[in-house]
Formats: C-alpha cells, sequence, structure tokens
C-alpha cells in the first residue's frame, strides 16, 4: 500500500514508563524524532530518562499522582514543544478523555480515535457491539443491574463456573473464576475492589467459563483512510492470574480455516468502530476437541498495542511502532492484507521480580546482579539496569525475551537456552519457572490452555537445585573470600597449620536451623555473588537461590518466624478476617492486602490460635510488616 506524501511530526511524548517508554524511544529516534520522556520521583534515574532527549519530572511514585495524571503530561508536552504524544501500552493509552484533551490541545494522539476507545474499552459495551456487528460473543450477562443478588442470580442461570470480569481496564485485574455458588459473593466483591483501585469502575460482566480455554488475540491495524489489515495471531494461553507468561505467533495447531475466519473476525470488528491505529481483538477458543473454526467468541478488544508485541513484529517482520507513528501523521498503512505474511515463529517470555513458589507475588528490591540474554533470533525490551530497583509502585516486569526460528520447536529452545543464562540476583524472579514452561512435553507438544500452569505447578515449580547442592555452591564463595591473593601465603585465611590444614566449614541458616558445610570438594560452574545484606546469591542455568549465612552473634536467625504472618510488600491492608483469640486452619485467609494494583490475601500457614493482630484496616504497611501474631507451643502450655 503506497503512502501519501504527509508530513511526520518531529517530536513525541512517551506518556509511559519502563521497558514500554524504552520500546517507542529506540523506533522513534530511529525515524529521526526528538523523543521526550515523563518521569516519577521514583524513576528519576531510570532507563527511559536516559534514552530519551529530554525528560521531564510530573509528580510523585504513585501512578495515580504522575503517569495518570492527563494535566501533568500536557502541561510537560507544552513545556518541550512536543508535536505528538505516545501513550505507550498502558496507564492513558486507553482513556478517550486523554485523546480528547490532547486534540483540544492541538496535540497528535498517537493511538485510536475516543470514539473507538469508548465503544471497545468497556468490556459489555463491547460486546453488545460485537454481537450486533455480527461477531460471536462468549455467553454471559451484560447488564446495568449490578446488585449482589442480581448478579449472582445471572450466574447460576448461566452455570458454573463463571467469570466475573471488571467492565474497564485489563491485566487480569478484576477477574475472578467462580467455581460454586457459595464463593461468588465473596470473589465478586474481591472483583468490584480491584476495579474500583485499578479503573475507577466497580462495575463488571459475568461471563461462561470456558473448561478448555485457548487464549488466541489478532494484531489488527487501521488507518484514517478507510483501511483495516490484520498482522496475523497470537497464543496467549499459558497464563496465571488471568495475566499473560508466555505469548507465541503464530497459534499453534492452528487450522488454515480458523485463522482465516477469526481474521475477518477480527477486521470486522474493527472496522465497526471506524479503528485507526494498532489494536488487539481477543477471541477464546474451545479446544476440548481442537481448534475448530465456530468454536471461538470475541471476548474484548484492547484498543493499544500490546505487551506481547514483538511475537508479531518477529513474524512479519513489520516495526508496528513505526506503523503506529506514520499512521498518526495520517499516512495510509505500508501494506496491505495481501502484503502480510508470517514466517516461523517467535515466543516471548514475560520475566517478572516475582516469587513463583509464594503464589507468584511481586518481589521488590535492588537489581544486584542483572545479565540478561544476548544471541542470534534472541530480541530483550527491558526498562532496568544493574543496580536499579524493582519499585512496589509499578508493574514488576524486569524483561521481555523474544526468540525467533523457523519452527515453533526451534523457538521454543532458543528461548529456554537463552533464558538459562541470564544472571538475575537481588529480587526474585520467575526465570525458572519460565525455563520449565518452555521445556516441559505438553507445551512443546502445543497441548496448552489457560489451566496449563495450574495442571503442572508440580513440575514447573520444582526448584533445579536441592539444597544441599545450593549450600554446596555459597560455601566455594564463601571461600573465595578468605583464600587471599594468589600466590601470597601470608595474606591466605585458609587455616594453614605446619601439619595441615585445620577443618573448616561454612555455616548457614536453613529452616532456622544451623548447617555447616565442609569446604571440601566444592561444585565448579554456576556463578555466585555476595549480596548487599550478606546473603550469598547462587545463580546457576537461570535459577537463583538465596543462601543465609550464619551469624553467631544474631541469635534470632536461629529461630523460626511461624508465630506471625507478615506482608511481602508495600501496600494497603483493606480487609481483616480474624479477631484476637479465633482459631484458624492451615490456608485459611487472614487479611487481603492492596499492592501493585492487585490483592493478595495472606493465609495462616498452619493451625493456630490468634494471639493478636497488629494492623487495622486501611493501613498502609511495609515490607515484612507484622499482620497477625499466633500463639506459640509454650504460651498455650502457659
Amino acid at each position: 500500500m503506497a503512502a501519501i506524501n504527509v508530513a511526520m511530526f518531529r517530536s513525541l511524548l512517551i506518556a509511559n514508563r519502563g521497558e514500554i517508554a524504552c520500546r517507542v524511544i529506540r523506533t522513534a529516534r530511529r525515524m529521526g524524532l526528538r523523543t521526550i520522556a515523563v518521569y516519577s520521583d521514583a524513576d528519576a534515574n531510570a532507563l527511559h530518562v536516559k534514552m530519551a532527549d529530554e525528560a521531564v519530572h510530573i509528580g510523585p511514585a504513585p501512578a495515580r499522582e504522575s503517569y495518570l495524571r492527563a494535566d501533568a503530561i500536557l502541561a510537560a508536552a507544552r513545556q518541550t514543544g512536543a508535536e505528538a504524544i505516545h501513550p505507550g501500552y498502558g496507564f492513558l493509552s486507553e482513556n478517550a478523555e486523554f485523546a480528547e484533551a490532547c486534540a483540544a490541545a492541538g496535540v497528535i494522539f498517537v493511538g485510536p480515535p475516543a470514539s473507538a476507545i469508548r465503544a471497545m474499552g468497556l468490556k459489555d459495551r463491547a460486546k453488545a457491539l460485537m454481537a450486533k456487528a455480527g461477531v460471536a460473543v462468549v455467553p454471559g450477562y451484560l447488564g446495568d443491574d449490578q446488585s449482589a443478588k442480581h448478579l449472582a442470580s445471572e450466574a447460576g442461570k448461566i452455570g458454573y463456573p463463571v467469570l466475573i470480569k471488571a467492565v474497564a481496564g485489563g491485566g487480569g485485574k478484576g477477574m475472578r473464576r467462580v467455581d460454586d455458588a457459595k464463593d461468588f459473593a465473596a470473589a465478586l466483591e474481591g472483583a468490584q475492589r480491584e476495579g474500583q483501585s485499578s479503573f475507577g469502575d466497580a462495575r463488571v460482566l459475568i461471563e461462561k467459563y470456558i473448561t478448555r480455554p485457548r487464549h488466541i488475540e489478532m494484531q489488527v491495524f487501521g488507518d484514517s483512510h478507510g483501511n483495516v489489515v490484520h498482522l496475523f495471531e497470537r497464543d496467549c494461553s499459558l497464563q496465571r492470574r488471568h495475566q499473560k507468561v508466555i505469548e507465541e505467533a503464530t497459534a499453534p495447531d492452528m487450522p488454515e480455516a480458523m485463522r482465516k475466519a477469526m481474521g475477518e473476525a477480527a477486521v470486522k470488528a474493527a472496522k465497526a468502530v471506524g479503528y485507526v491505529g494498532a489494536g488487539t481483538i481477543e477471541f477464546i477458543a474451545d479446544a476440548s476437541e481442537g481448534l475448530k473454526a465456530d468454536r471461538f467468541w470475541f471476548m474484548e478488544m484492547n484498543t493499544r498495542l500490546q505487551v506481547e508485541h514483538p511475537v508479531t513484529e518477529a513474524v512479519t517482520g513489520y516495526d508496528l511502532v513505526e506503523w503506529q507513528l506514520r499512521v498518526a501523521s495520517g499516512e495510509k498503512l505500508p501494506a496491505t492484507q495481501s502484503e502480510i505474511h508470517a514466517k516461523g515463529h517467535a515466543i516471548e517470555a514475560r520475566l517478572y521480580a516475582e516469587d513463583p513458589r509464594g503464589g507468584f507475588l511481586p518481589s521488590i528490591g535492588k537489581l544486584e546482579r542483572l545479565r540478561l540474554p544476548e544471541g542470534a533470533d534472541i530480541r530483550v525490551d527491558t526498562g532496568v539496569r544493574e543496580g536499579d530497583s524493582v519499585s512496589p509502585f509499578y508493574d514488576p516486569m524486569i524483561a521481555k525475551v523474544i526468540a525467533w526460528d523457523a519452527t515453533r520447536k526451534g523457538a521454543a529452545e532458543k528461548l529456554a537456552d537463552a533464558l538459562s543464562s541470564a544472571e538475575i540476583a537481588g529480587v526474585k524472579t520467575n526465570n525458572a519457572f519460565l525455563i520449565r514452561c518452555l521445556r516441559h512435553p505438553d507445551f512443546l507438544a502445543g497441548d496448552v490452555d489457560t489451566g496449563f500452569i495450574a495442571r503442572h505447578e508440580g513440575d514447573l515449580l520444582h526448584p533445579a537445585l536441592d539444597t544441599a547442592q545450593a549450600l554446596s555452591f555459597a560455601a566455594r564463595q564463601n571461600l573465595s573470600e578468605y583464600a587471599g591473593p594468589s600466590g601470597d601465603p601470608w595474606s591466605a585465611q585458609d587455616g594453614f597449620r605446619l601439619s595441615g590444614f585445620a577443618e573448616q566449614a561454612a555455616e548457614f541458616v536453613v529452616d532456622g536451623k544451623r548447617t555447616a558445610v565442609p569446604y571440601e570438594d566444592l561444585p565448579t560452574g554456576g556463578e555466585t555473588l555476595r549480596l548487599a545484606n550478606g546473603d550469598i546469591a547462587v545463580m546457576v542455568q537461570g535459577e537463583t537461590f538465596v543462601v543465609h549465612p550464619y551469624d553467631p552473634f544474631i541469635a534470632a536467625e536461629t529461630s523460626s518466624a511461624s508465630d506471625r504472618v507478615t506482608t511481602p510488600m508495600p501496600g494497603k491492608i483493606i480487609q481483616l478476617l480474624v479477631k484476637p483469640g479465633e482459631t484458624v486452619k492451615k490456608g485459611q485467609p487472614l487479611a487481603v492486602l492492596e499492592a501493585m494494583k492487585m490483592e493478595h490475601t495472606l493465609s495462616a500457614p498452619a493451625d493456630a490460635k490468634v494471639a493478636s493482630v497488629e494492623v487495622s484496616q486501611g493501613d498502609q504497611v511495609n515490607d515484612g510488616a507484622i499482620v497477625v501474631r499466633f500463639e506459640t507451643a509454650k504460651a498455650a502450655a502457659e
């Protein structure tokens, strides 16, 4: 499709942060545009700030006080003379009022028109619109009656299991699967709170939960001249907490008839709202009998470029941010549908600072070691460097790692090998978990749906090293620190004696107990690092183990903290579910913590009696704050 002669704007402000902002800046600078970053207090030294030609401070760390402030963003645009604003693919990217405010200020909004955002931004309205346009939608309730009684009644009519979804937003926030009517009320309350907190909208819709679902989305693109195309599909079925973990293009085992039908449905959906720019039409497919052209339904539309767009770029060869900028300047789409082809296979893994064995809770802290993969056909999109900190205020993504190969099996192997070369210490990550997902036989066979992680949790969460092996690596690090300069016997601290060497061992704390590891027959390979707090990080084949040295001067190190429940990260206590004197069972919810725009339930580690509750509902708490204390065996005996 030949582009018309339209003058490109010369300066671009990116109204986002992290890897998103960095990714947009790279393309904009390649196109010769002046780039302007915005930043909060927490991001003053962030990578995207350093990459941009100019940067403007817009407020405190919380997103609602900085990155979500349209007035601050527009003020920064006026201050710097920015001709266009790219909202990234989060924060303000799906905010119709912001798009209108940009237009009113005479600034180009790099995104769809406000009318399309409004039409597709609320899930209930979007589904109603798609049904009217002849696009099949998931059975469910989309009505205005939001009373708990009515919603419960509708869920019963639909039939369990059902999915509760906030009508606004995305990213898994405000979503709850409910398998039984008795659990509906609590799930509804949680979804409503999360929707209100994340999007300022507590309304929900109810959908039938497909028991063997595949999450497949179509990348669409439109221009202001009436052209709309798709750039093939992405399979995003491997998820946890309704958030994508691994994405790939194209979808494994998709019949060509279904690919054609889904592409046509996606284009029809985009045209129904006069769509301009990059967007994603998300479908849910029933894979219980394999993928079929008549067994997929419209789920929602994201009126932005998605986090997983690099896999589409890898198989099509197009830079979709460049497409966005050209379309925003008034050009026609760079290619027609017949000119767009998919070559090979690409897979993306989202590398997060989170604890898979701890319920995938985010992990905050300093990235004391960060060595990300490199290699042919490997792409890394990141917004952090070694020495940066993962903040409690934003999404804890460290990087997106993408691999391309001629075959799906080859792409999976390349990506797993690339992640195995990563070295990360200072925070917990899902890196090893991702490697095990990519190497799992069922994944390699294409047997993937949204229940994959739950089905294979035991395999995916099992550590590559046992405790004894990790301690041996840590002991080697300990010994190296006392070895002294090579060839200098006077500096060595190895216990030399005329009659031989003294027996020596490194001592660590494991499960509250003192453990000794002799300095003999220590392993080779792997990487170790002494962390700022004195712990030792052991990094082997993409997995990091943190070992705690024994300190005889700190008696508390040999005691267990099983008499309490603490917060895993800073946040707000939004619910307290127990009182002093109450007896609780293992796994029973004690409190709900809101952090990083998600709700996290704190549960009892064992059967116990509550001695005290140390916080109040509504309290802002720091990482490690004591929420509940339990009676100890000694106290109970007294």
